[in-house]
């Protein structure tokens, strides 16, 4: 392939302006395309809960996960919910969805592909914070597991696969969770400090730091809405957008969530939903964890970040135009408030934040990385569900190899746009 092309990159979260940033390095010319503010609070990238946990290799599908449908759909405010409304809608992405996790092997195939992924996340994302003079974000300290019973953490799926992956950690007994967790609430009585994963202190910010860096090494930001893909044979053109053409001769799809007009414009119909996700956040917390931590029984990660003391996870689906169920944030709170009881169950208004944006999500748990089947052109990456900050780094190194036609540094095939297709 050429060295040197024009790329348009169509998206600026993280996946976006990670791949802006490796792609210059390679030499290319750079447009990034976005009607947004990189890192503002339209972005998935700004509500993430800030874990780098390279081990998070586990998918949301597993075995048996078919029988808890009936009550996700009884229960609007449960960690996994579908809205009754969007069920026609998402049903051929939910037969996708439990198919993917029916088996221990699929599992194990996706863990597998996206360990290779992840490893290393942190180290990756502490060089590019370094880059981009915001080293004091990314923290390299472990991250713990917390779990009301020993059991709990025997029975997981999950934890059984890591530990095949090569996946390192230590156990903590009720005495030893006191001594690091003080504040945490006594029902909490075994957990597990994964040590190679790592924090992000502010990802709005981080993501804002990583476009400006993008930008002073010579990429383009265009803000504008790219609405589909103009080929010229088998070769790419221009991205359309809105307010007109941009010409380029490659470009990728990184635009998370609306990723799914854009391939659908060079007639790749890919099954990319929305996860909605909520998180909330209490600003100068007079108490909260040392750590942190996962919460086994409330399905969310508690992370302290340079803003405040954030809450985030749960799934909804219910599509990209449904309104918000603010009622998913005031749980998170309210699970927040159990967790640590020695924090004021009045903490005024003023200092809770909420916030709701949407997680691109492929139905086997795996993003899609590679090219285009019109084109290769066109490189896809998009769909990294629940682990789009921490894998944004290695995607960047991903597609920044794939436009100089270069052999990628892990193998790509459970990735592939094409395994849908």
């Amino acid at each position: 392939m050429p060295e040197g092309r024009h790329v348009a990159i169509i998206g600026a979260g993280a996946v976006g302006v990670i791949s802006a940033i490796e792609a210059l390095r390679e030499g290319h010319r750079v447009t990034l395309i976005d009607p947004g503010e990189p890192g503002g609070e339209q972005a998935a990238s700004y509500g993430n809960a800030g874990w780098l946990s390279s081990h998070s290799v586990i998918p949301p599908s597993e075995p048996g996960v078919w029988k808890k449908v009936p009550g996700y759909l009884l229960d609007p405010l449960g960690p996994l919910a579908i809205r009754w409304s969007y069920l026609p809608k998402a049903l051929p992405w939910l037969v996708k969805y439990l198919l993917s996790g029916w088996t221990e092997a699929r599992v194990e195939t996706t863990a597998s592909a996206l360990r290779d992924l992840l490893k290393d996340a942190p180290l990756l994302h502490k060089k590019l914070a370094e880059e981009a003079g915001v080293p004091e974000l990314i923290e390299r300290n472990g991250v713990m597991h917390v779990f009301t019973s020993r059991g709990n953490f025997d029975n997981d799926l999950g934890w059984r696969l890591r530990k095949k992956l090569g996946v390192e950690w230590l156990e903590l007994n009720a005495d030893e969770m006191r001594q690091r967790e003080p504040d945490l609430h006594p029902r909490y009585t075994f957990g597990v400090v994964v040590e190679e994963a790592g924090r992000c202190r502010d990802p709005g910010a981080y993501v804002a730091a990583l476009a400006a860096h993008a930008i002073a090494s010579g990429a383009k930001h265009v803000r504008a809405k790219a609405t589909g893909l103009k080929l010229n044979g088998d070769k790419l053109v221009a991205v359309l957008t809105e307010t007109g053409e941009i010409a380029c001769d490659a470009a990728v799809v990184a635009a998370g969530a609306r990723s799914k007009q854009l391939t659908a414009s060079v007639g790749d119909s890919l099954p990319l939903e929305t996860e909605r996700g909520y998180h909330v956040m209490i600003e100068k917390p007079e108490v909260g964890p040392r750590s942190s931590m996962m919460v086994s029984d409330a399905k969310m990660v508690v992370n302290w970040t340079d803003k405040g003391l954030r809450a985030a996870g749960t799934v909804e689906i219910a599509g990209l135009e449904a309104a918000p169920n603010w009622k998913r944030a005031e749980i998170l709170r309210n699970h927040l408030l159990g967790m640590f009881p020695k924090l004021p169950k009045d903490i005024p208004a003023s200092r809770i934040k909420t916030w709701f944006g949407h997680r691109p999500s492929m139905p086997d748990g795996r993003p899609c990385i590679g090219y285009a089947r019109a084109s290769r052109d066109i490189v896809y990456a998009f769909g990294h569900g629940h682990v789009g900050l921490v894998g944004s780094a290695r995607t960047g190194r991903l597609v920044a190899q794939l436009l100089s036609g270069k052999q990628a540094e892990i193998p790509l095939a459970p990735f592939a746009p094409d395994r849908f297709l």
